[in-house]
């Protein structure tokens, strides 16, 4: 090492990096076991914290971690600018797309470091461009992706499709459909769910009779993002068919039945600080602030700008528990990442599949390709 590399390295420097929740009302659900934990996503970036600072003690690298959070956005937004103007600079967003695109416009020409762990919407990665913002969170044409390449691979070609009337279920069944074109599926109806009925009691006589259709159908694709009826699906379709989406296979980041490459000492690890299983919005945020550890670790220097420089250059590449190092698309700042297949209590298997080719990296067969999105 050289003389003015160990000059570099002998400074001590602190980075601060502030996770910002805007506090939404979420839908009730009568199976309140599915309630997301109020502390998701902030309790993965304080494990990264930990994680980052066992490292940085070696480098004389200190991580801190600021939380916020309100229910109101003008406060959001007013609490993002007063953190601008203490000299912060880096920002964990947990927040909806209408907020994030405020926060887009707030941050151009600043030089601000911004990550968003939790809204998973197509618009932010293909036509709602945000030019300030990486993404965490996959996106919901990346999870549908994912699906529709498994049922391709296990030959499940007719699909009979469900969702609710609220717009986020309408929005994944809109992702869905894209999907089930770009690899061949067919399907063969389309049902909407607006029933206002108690299925605890009554599954057995709504269920059948709504899944009946004039065609046979392999598989079962549900949008239920608030899982109001979803989990009500499995076994009681009229035929009987496997059920996936929203309930029974899940396409998600992260889930507790993930053990390979290291990740059965995460998840340890995570229970033992949260005193739960780790969820998708959890690893989200573990890894915002892991891609920001990971770029000071190499460059040691806290300066935001040459931060997402290099976090957005090809040079970047994190090691993520995932079999193989991510990096950011270059042109919407998605984290590319293979997706879990998943039950409840089992891994199923994991996407891209088997024979998806593609000419740079196949883990782009998964959402929206270059060729696919307005964003540069």
């Amino acid at each position: 090492m050289s003389i003015a590399s160990l000059t570099a390295t002998s400074q001590s420097i602190t980075i601060d990096i502030s996770y910002l929740n805007l506090d939404q009302q979420r839908p009730t659900n009568v199976l309140n076991i599915f309630n997301t934990p109020k502390n998701s996503g902030y309790m993965g970036a304080k494990l990264a914290i930990d994680d980052s600072n066992t490292t940085g003690k070696f480098l004389q690298q200190h991580f801190n971690l600021h939380y916020f959070t309100t229910p109101k956005s003008q406060e959001f937004l007013t609490y993002l600018d007063s953190e601008y103007q203490q000299g912060r600079r880096i920002f964990i967003l947990d927040a909806p797309l209408s907020d994030l695109v405020k926060v887009d416009f707030w941050a151009k020409n600043k030089p601000v470091l911004l990550f968003n762990v939790s809204e998973s919407a197509d618009e932010l990665r293909t036509t709602q461009c945000l030019a300030q913002v990486f993404h965490t969170i996959p996106s919901n044409a990346m999870k549908s992706d994912a699906l529709a390449q498994w049922l391709l691979y296990r030959r499940m070609n007719k699909v009979l499709l469900v969702h609710g009337s609220k717009p986020e279920d309408i929005a994944l069944a809109t992702s869905f459909k894209r999907s089930a074109k770009r690899f061949g599926l067919k399907l063969i109806d389309e049902k909407q769910w607006d029933f206002n009925t108690d299925l605890r009691r009554s599954t057995q006589q709504e269920i059948p009779l709504f899944t009946q259709t004039v065609q046979d159908y392999d598989v079962v694709y549900v949008a239920d993002k608030s899982k109001t009826f979803a989990e009500f699906l499995p076994f009681n379709t009229y035929l009987p068919r496997p059920v996936i989406g929203s309930a029974g296979l899940e396409a998600l980041a992260w889930h507790g039945v993930i053990e390979q490459w290291g990740a059965t000492q995460l998840q340890n690890r995570f229970n033992d600080l949260a005193d739960r299983a780790m969820n998708e919005m959890d690893f989200a945020a573990y890894i915002a602030v892991r891609s920001v550890a990971q770029s000071v670790h190499k460059l040691h220097s806290n300066d935001s700008s040459k931060l997402q420089d290099f976090i957005n250059s090809e040079k970047f590449e994190l090691a993520a528990y995932k079999g193989r190092k991510l990096g950011f698309r270059s042109w919407n700042r998605q984290l590319r990442m293979p997706l879990a297949l998943v039950h409840p209590h089992a891994l199923v298997s994991q996407s891209p599949q088997p024979g998806m080719l593609h000419p740079i990296t196949e883990l782009d067969t998964l959402g929206f390709d270059v060729q696919e999105s307005h964003c540069k």
